[in-house]
């Protein structure tokens, strides 16, 4: 089953305030709306509290699993944003918060590979949502698909009172049915369809972020799927070297698809040169707000010129 799963790409803002600035800006946010919500909506769960605080409690509510690590750079902006979309809930869904060094039993079932890791538990059965730090558009896109499968499963209990009603549910914000579309075709693996929604957004709105983002994501994921890694390949190697990259970024090792381009673009000239850096650049637009960036854009600069 594929799930209702993203491939990893952070949301904006890093470049202009920094990453360690983004984060505590999610942080204060998700601070003031856990003031107000009800008590239960986000909880610290282990080895031993998982299949009570997470297996039980998804039989009448919907149950969200941030699967993080202390080390972990994209978890300190992730986190928070669940955090925050949890408390503005208002108790429809948990959110359920697991160190995987502390939790391996958990980890391990739930084959972790990487962190973050994002799952959705609706009676017990988990669904694979995403992994590595998303923007909150997406991210909401996919809270609002677990939701949905929910209620199909008869799963609508709140935590800490009485359901909203349908008029206070209409308050939320609409999905943009563009994103929509788009979303919907990377669930299904139709990267064409996909990259064909994306590029509709920025005919219309060329400056947009997320859709920038969202048509590299969807490249990559379409190039990995006939990727030939050749680890050994000599630096001035691009097509090789671009493919080491996109296995690294798959696996949310920026800082080391970042490196190997930049000292490609060091090593080639030209053609080769100016394709090394366009992939580079798309790989900035899909790791966002991770720490890593803004260190290889400087490096990126010193390479060029």
């Amino acid at each position: 089953m594929r799930g209702v799963t993203t491939p990893p790409f952070a949301g904006r803002g890093a470049i202009d305030l920094g990453a360690l600035a983004a984060a505590r800006q999610q942080q204060e946010k998700a601070a003031v709306a856990m003031a107000s919500a009800p008590e239960g909506v986000v909880i610290d769960v282990d080895d031993d509290t998982f299949p009570t605080a997470v297996l039980d409690q998804s039989m009448t509510v919907p149950v969200i699993i941030d699967l993080w690590a202390t080390w972990c750079g994209p978890c300190k902006q992730l986190s928070p944003i669940l955090e925050r979309l949890a408390a503005e809930a208002g108790g429809r869904w948990i959110l359920a918060k697991i160190d995987v060094d502390a939790s391996p039993r958990v980890a391990q079932a739930f084959q972790v590979q990487s962190v973050p890791s994002v799952f959705g538990v609706v009676k017990g059965q988990p669904l694979q949502m995403f992994q590595g730090a998303q923007p909150e558009a997406q991210i909401r896109l996919v809270i609002d698909e677990v939701l949905k499968l929910a209620a199909k499963e008869g799963v609508t209990g709140v935590v800490g009172g009485p359901a909203p009603q349908a008029d206070e549910a209409q308050d939320e914000e609409p999905l943009d049915p563009r994103f929509a579309a788009a979303f919907d075709a990377v669930e299904a693996g139709d990267w064409a369809g996909a990259a064909q929604a994306y590029r509709l957004i920025l005919d219309a709105t060329p400056g947009d972020l997320d859709a920038q983002a969202g048509l590299a994501m969807v490249g990559l994921y379409q190039r990995s799927e006939s990727a030939v890694l050749h680890p050994d390949a000599p630096v001035t190697d691009v097509d090789a070297q671009l493919a080491l990259a996109d296995d690294e970024a798959l696996n949310l090792d920026w800082a080391g698809a970042f490196s190997r381009l930049v000292a490609t673009v060091r090593a080639t000239s030209g053609t080769e040169r100016d394709r090394t850096r366009t992939r580079l650049l798309e790989l900035f637009l899909i790791a966002g707000d991770d720490p890593a960036v803004a260190p290889a854009r400087t490096a990126l600069a010193s390479a060029l010129f």
